[in-house]
């Protein structure tokens, strides 16, 4: 609360969340604590300094397994991980502060954010990575194995089927959000992503062809936790946010991943 009241606060952005979906089946705990009791401690903050509008990053993990291709926002609420539920869990939260206390939010359902800055200044390094396509450009340059998890799911190629969206575009979109509320919008739950999938075996490809060598990888078993096929419906998005994706076709997402990983990891392109 103080930091919030000590910067004349008007809304906030919330993005600060646990996200690996196998490490959530594995240590629930965390994620519900992390998560769900941070985020309440945030609301605390928020309403004790009248801050009382917010743009939260849910995620396309709220759907689970969902019946309908491509899925539209009515059809959230089934989760099958302890990351996608505890993402649920908080939008059911802020729905009940919204008729509690007036709080306006939007709440912003992420597919698979990717990509870097096209000027390539900033972008993902992790340790341990945990992300698909700069793992398999690790794995490209011979300094990590990686796994392709399940190649029998019912699909064209065997492999899931993801929504990439780049992060330029997801910025976008929240600012986007960030007006609305700040105009009066009252908020609401929307997909972010393309409305097209690609699946694991096409992101090699895509890679591959960027780079010009081959990404090596080993077919495993499948993961607990992850669904055969998240592809988002952003028609909604498209309406109230006017959110249409410019970067997030796949040879935009693979180029500006490779040209920060190239300048990341300098050492690893000799």
């Amino acid at each position: 609360a103080e930091a919030i009241a000590g910067h004349n606060v008007v809304a906030v952005m919330h993005f600060a969340a646990f996200s690996l979906v196998g490490e959530s089946v594995i240590d629930p705990q965390k994620y519900y604590q992390n998560n769900l009791a941070g985020t309440l401690g945030l609301l605390q903050a928020m309403r004790e300094t009248n801050v009382m509008k917010l743009v939260f990053s849910s995620t396309g993990a709220v759907y689970g397994q969902a019946d309908s291709k491509p899925i539209a926002e009515a059809a959230a609420g089934q989760p099958i991980n302890p990351y996608g539920t505890s993402k649920w869990m908080i939008e059911q939260v802020l729905a009940d502060y919204r008729r509690a206390y007036g709080l306006q939010s939007f709440r912003l359902r992420y597919f698979n954010a990717c990509g870097d800055d096209p000027d390539g200044q900033i972008g993902e390094l992790r340790d341990p990575e945990t992300h698909l396509i700069p793992r398999a450009m690790m794995a490209m340059q011979g300094h990590a194995e990686f796994s392709v998890f399940g190649d029998d799911y019912a699909t064209p190629d065997g492999t899931a089927i993801r929504d990439y969206i780049h992060v330029v575009d997801l910025a976008a979109a929240h600012i986007r959000a960030l007006t609305l509320l700040l105009e009066g919008h009252e908020g609401g739950a929307f997909n972010l992503g393309t409305g097209s999938g690609l699946s694991v075996l096409q992101i090699l490809k895509g890679i591959e062809q960027e780079a010009g060598r081959a990404v090596p990888h080993v077919i495993r078993a499948r993961r607990s936790g992850d669904p055969e096929f998240l592809v988002a419906d952003a028609s909604a998005a498209h309406a109230v946010l006017r959110f249409r994706p410019q970067f997030s076709d796949l040879s935009t997402i693979v180029r500006t991943a490779w040209a920060w990983h190239q300048r990341a990891h300098p050492a690893r392109n000799a």
